[in-house]
């Protein structure tokens, strides 16, 4: 594990918790969250996690994923496919099954929101209606 840590450090740039959060715009303890749930594995140089760029990246990943509105367990079903299939083709169909879904879910929560902003909106003008007269 020492000499393939020290190969990686060699040919890139390895991270702290905290320079990774900075970077991404998270807390350190986001991170950790994300370790602990198996989507990151960071290296350990002595006690202290080292990131790389592919921990860099599945955040960034991880990130966009949660703020498109996706669970963790659809993301590391997303994540785990890019390590077993060297094509990418599962993970494509995957993401392309998981992204029409959420645009379905969207669409009838848009249909909600859109019906309730005219219900407010009928009800603000009543009631604006009644305290001009």
């Amino acid at each position: 594990m020492a000499d393939a840590l020290i190969a990686v450090v060699q040919d890139e740039r390895l991270l702290t918790v905290t320079e990774l959060a900075a970077e991404l715009g998270v807390t350190a303890r986001a991170i950790r969250f994300y370790e602990d749930k198996g989507l990151i594995q960071p290296g350990r140089v002595g006690a202290t996690r080292a990131y790389t760029r592919r921990e860099h990246a599945r955040m960034q990943l991880i990130l966009r994923g949660k703020r498109l509105g996706f669970s963790l367990r659809e993301i590391k079903e997303f994540l785990d496919l890019y390590d077993v299939d060297p094509e990418h083709d599962e993970q494509k169909r995957l993401l392309l099954r998981a992204v029409r879904d959420r645009i379905r879910q969207l669409r009838v929560m848009n249909a909600a929101l859109v019906r309730t902003l005219d219900e407010l909106q009928a009800i603000e003008l009543q009631v604006s209606s009644a305290l001009e007269r």
